[in-house]
């Protein structure tokens, strides 16, 4: 079966998608949040509840090559720290799913991505304070990773969009870069692959899914690849700005369509 007649995709829609999974590739081994694009390229092209369906597979194959180039930097103890708030917030997500429409997703990941542009725009001008990282040991450290950690797993579930709210906790908690990247690396692995039997009970991962998901998953390599070589070299700055202004159309696209 063509895999482009699975959801009437055109040749420049497959292209779009091809792009977005060669993204996520590269969010996933050089700047964490930047898959956001992704997720608006896929909302776009598919059906909104589809699309986090087809995407989840993509985003685990860019785990997975994460996870195999940090996988010594990892922090288990924050991770740890993370996953029961997490799981709460996946079977939330879950929740919402059960209910909502694919209008009521599309609306709800562009309101997420605009938000998500926000947080990240806030963590940015934080981080440029000269302050110490905020506390993530004791009573506050634990009610802010209970916080982070269920609008991560809610986010993370309705819209594959949970990024740019577990980085901005790991730069609050003081992560430098490799650390960073060992640690979300380990963390989207786990919790994606959690969430498989959720998406696949709702219907959002089947034969066709996955049938598209492996045209798509051969463009996630050469994007790890790119920013395994571009981590060192890129200019951040530059790069999540881009981000940012992507990021903010797609959700606008998204909330206007």
């Amino acid at each position: 079966m063509n895999t482009m007649t699975l959801w009437h995709i055109s040749g420049g829609g497959f292209a779009a998608l091809a792009f977005a999974a060669l993204l996520v590739g590269f969010s996933k081994t050089a700047v964490s949040g930047a898959n956001t694009v992704s997720l608006a390229v896929f909302a776009a092209v598919l059906p909104a509840r589809a699309s986090t369906g087809v995407l989840l597979p993509v985003l685990i194959a860019g785990d997975v090559l994460a996870v195999l180039t940090y996988r010594r930097h990892a922090h288990w103890p924050t991770l740890w720290r993370l996953f029961p708030a997490v799981a709460a917030g996946v079977v939330l997500g879950t929740l919402f799913l059960v209910r909502a429409d694919d209008g009521v997703v599309r609306t709800s990941i562009g309101a997420i991505l605009l938000l998500m542009a926000g947080v990240t725009l806030w963590r940015r001008r934080r981080a440029e304070r000269a302050g110490e990282p905020d506390a993530v040991t004791g009573r506050a450290g634990r009610a802010k990773a209970r916080s982070y950690g269920v609008l991560g797993g809610f986010t993370t579930m309705v819209a594959n969009a949970g990024g740019p709210v577990m980085s901005m906790y790991l730069l609050s908690a003081g992560f430098r870069k490799l650390g960073f990247l060992g640690t979300s690396a380990f963390f989207f692995l786990i919790v994606n692959v959690s969430k498989v039997p959720f998406s696949a009970g709702l219907g959002l991962i089947d034969g066709r899914s996955l049938l598209l998901d492996a045209a798509l998953v051969v463009f996630v390599v050469p994007g790890a690849l790119i920013g395994k070589w571009a981590v060192t070299r890129i200019d951040q700055r530059l790069f999540e700005q881009l981000v940012i202004a992507a990021t903010i159309v797609g959700g606008v696209q998204l909330l206007l369509r």
